[in-house]
């Protein structure tokens, strides 16, 4: 199965792996159309991308899927998070709109005006979150008929110090927080990714951010899609904000393999 669109990529992987590496913060770019309804200027801009972009996890996802015995298929969103966020509720559901942070970003991370308030987010909803979820829908629907299941892997990074923008921000942060859902996140992928990061430095679990990313035609109702959220603190690989990769990106890469193969298993 092949999908073909400006927003996102879906890369093979091995036939008989369920896994799926779920990327979808890790881009910058923003449409001309895009851009020309963000306030802040260039300047501006650039720094908000330093702080939401999770950087170098496309580099992560794609330097794990070589060296795993069991290539993982990638799902990478190719749009900086300011065009639309994949991975938000598209309604009154999502607890993020209380900052301005629903699918369509009204605020930054320090809680200055992106976009005007009373913008209409549909527009970008319907131009790039739904091709998004109907493509991811698609990619797990594929494992799913080819393996019996699906395993997806959701990779974050997230800022040594919280963020205004944080709803949960004074708990643990720990150098990789595993994000759960009582539905779809089983103790032994819990453990397996436990495991894993173990040379990673301390686990912990939903904090400072809780949840994984499952697509709605599955959530809840689907007990053969698994997911976990990995979400890694940027001072073990990378110089914040927005700067290169370290050493620890090396380490991180053989960890993140290791779970590969252990849901693959």
């Amino acid at each position: 199965m092949t999908f073909a669109a400006p927003s996102f990529e879906w890369r093979p992987g091995a036939d008989d792996s369920p896994v799926i590496l779920h990327v979808p913060h890790s881009a910058r770019e923003i449409p001309p159309a895009v851009r020309a309804g963000i306030l802040l200027d260039d300047e501006a801009l650039e720094r908000e991308l330093d702080h939401i972009v999770d950087a170098h996890t496309e580099e992560l996802a794609e330097a794990a899927a070589g060296v795993a015995q069991s290539r993982p298929w990638r799902f990478v969103n190719r749009l900086a998070r300011l065009v639309v966020d994949p991975e938000r509720f598209p309604d009154e559901r999502e607890e993020m709109l209380a900052v301005g942070m629903g699918a369509v970003y009204t605020r930054t991370t320090h809680l200055a005006e992106l976009r005007p308030a009373d913008s209409d987010p549909e527009p970008l909803i319907q131009r790039y979150f739904r091709p998004y979820a109907r493509a991811m829908t698609d990619a797990v629907a594929d494992r799913l008929a080819a393996t019996g299941r699906a395993v997806i892997i959701d990779l974050h990074s997230y800022p040594t110090a919280p963020l205004p923008y944080e709803l949960h921000g004074e708990g643990p942060r720990p150098p990789v927080c595993l994000g759960s859902d009582p539905f779809h996140t089983p103790a032994k992928l819990l453990d397996a990714a436990r495991e894993a990061f173990a040379e990673c430095g301390e686990t912990g679990l939903d904090s400072p951010f809780s949840g994984t990313y499952v697509p709605l035609g599955f959530y809840g109702t689907e007990p053969r899609v698994s997911a976990l959220m990995i979400e890694i603190r940027r001072d073990t690989y990378m110089a914040e904000p927005g700067g290169p990769a370290g050493p620890g990106l090396a380490r991180l890469t053989r960890a993140l393999a290791a779970l590969v193969d252990a849901a693959a298993r």
